[in-house]
């Protein structure tokens, strides 16, 4: 038993910065791309954003290990043929978009009406309205939603493990069928991504306050 948690330790070491990694540059992107649809599906006309919407739709509606399975193994039918390692970045950097999408919009439109024509009346451009009042107290709004998502992202790149990704779980699950101590290894597996979800819950904790100072001065 303690040598099946000493090797699975050892793998979970391994297979740690692979997943943080992918997981930082998903949610980094996912971000990005989620901001970006998030305010054109907000400022533009509807007519003009339904094809973003069914897009974002049509991620949010189906399984994440589907949408890896399509883009891995679907791919190369259609000319897309990507490395595990990318395809998974690619596959959690869209699956997080739609869903940080739908926060970022939510956000927007949680943002009082009189507070942007407050900062009009007192001479500031749209722009700098949207930039100076708008998007902070968005930020403080959406936080918790955010990391809230993010937190599920550390958890769902344990599913690229199935397209073969050399991360954490993959790691720790290959230790498990070599030495049959699959309780052991799945301990170990669950305590590294519960570390990991607290250290996110805390830095959040951290940003919130400082945003939540930011906006009191």
């Amino acid at each position: 038993m303690i040598q099946a948690i000493a090797d699975s330790l050892a793998a979970a070491a391994l297979g740690l910065p692979l997943t943080l990694a992918i997981w930082l540059a998903g949610v980094g992107t996912g971000l990005a791309a989620g901001f970006v649809i998030g305010a054109v599906r907000f400022f533009a006309p509807a007519a003009l954003t339904w094809p973003l919407a069914t897009a974002v739709e049509a991620v949010r509606g189906t399984p994440f290990l589907v949408q890896c399975f399509l883009l891995y193994f679907g791919g190369p039918f259609i000319g897309i043929d990507l490395s595990p390692i990318l395809a998974g970045w690619v596959a959690l950097s869209v699956y997080g978009a739609a869903y940080f999408s739908e926060v970022f919009r939510a956000g927007f439109m949680a943002v009082p009406p009189g507070q942007l024509e407050a900062a009009r009346l007192l001479g500031l451009s749209r722009p700098q309205a949207v930039l100076r009042i708008m998007l902070p107290m968005m930020a403080l709004a959406v936080l918790p939603s955010l990391v809230n998502l993010a937190v599920i992202l550390i958890k769902e790149t344990a599913v690229l493990s199935i397209i073969t990704v050399p991360e954490l779980t993959f790691r720790v699950q290959g230790v498990g069928s070599a030495t049959f101590a699959f309780a052991e290894t799945t301990l170990v597996l669950a305590l590294v991504y519960w570390a990991l979800v607290e250290a996110t819950a805390w830095a959040s904790r951290h940003a919130e306050r400082r945003i939540a100072r930011a906006l009191a001065a």
